[in-house]
Parts: C-alpha cells; sequence; structure tokens
C-alpha cells in the first residue's frame, strides 16, 4: 500500500501544480481583459477573452475534481478498502490502479458504467 500512496501523492502534487498554473492563466486573462472593452458582444476580442476565461475556469473545476478524487482515494487507502471496487467488491486489478491510482472501480465496472 505504500506504493499506492506514493503515486497518489505524486499525483496530488502534479494536480496542485497544474492548478496554480491555471490560477495564474485565469488571473492574466481577468487582467487582460480589465484593459478591453467590457461589452463582449460588439467587441471583437470579448468573445475571445470570455472563451479563454471559461476554459481556464473548466479545466481548473476538473482539477478541483481530480484533486477530490484523490483525497478520497487516500480515505480508502486508510480505511482499507483501497483497491476494492466500490460496484462489485471485488479487487481492482493492479495494472489498473497502477495507471489510475484513484480508481474507485474495477475495469469491469468501469465499462459497464460507460455503457
Amino acid at each position: 500500500m505504500e506504493e499506492a500512496s506514493d503515486l497518489l501523492e505524486a499525483q496530488r502534487r502534479q494536480a496542485l501544480q497544474r492548478l496554480a498554473s491555471l490560477t495564474g492563466d485565469f488571473h492574466e486573462v481577468v487582467a487582460a481583459s480589465r484593459d478591453s472593452n467590457a461589452d463582449d458582444e460588439h467587441d471583437p476580442e470579448g468573445a475571445t477573452i470570455a472563451f479563454e476565461r471559461s476554459q481556464v475556469t473548466s479545466l481548473a473545476q476538473q482539477v478541483q475534481e481530480q484533486l477530490a478524487e484523490i483525497e478520497a482515494a487516500f480515505d480508502r487507502l486508510s480505511a482499507g478498502t483501497y483497491g476494492i471496487c466500490q460496484r462489485c467488491a471485488q479487487p481492482i486489478a493492479p495494472a489498473r490502479l497502477q495507471a489510475r491510482p484513484a480508481a474507485r472501480t474495477c475495469i469491469t465496472c468501469a465499462q459497464l458504467r460507460t455503457t
């Protein structure tokens, strides 16, 4: 389980770095929009700035969701339920956990959810 903890910690660090970068990008977009016309409808640059702001916000939200998944995996690790599928209660394959350390389900159950 130490390997799982190390993988989760590495993912957490990467996600936090990405979130910090996106936050910086967001602040840059907001600062750029201060210098532009506030009327997005009539300013040709306004739509681009609004799109960029929306894009960065969406990416930051995805990273925050990833961080929540990582924290939930740490909770499962502490509870002794890490590596057990939350849907069928069977073990999650080590290769899946290596590729997706925060995985909640085995591959079979994950495939059932997407179909």
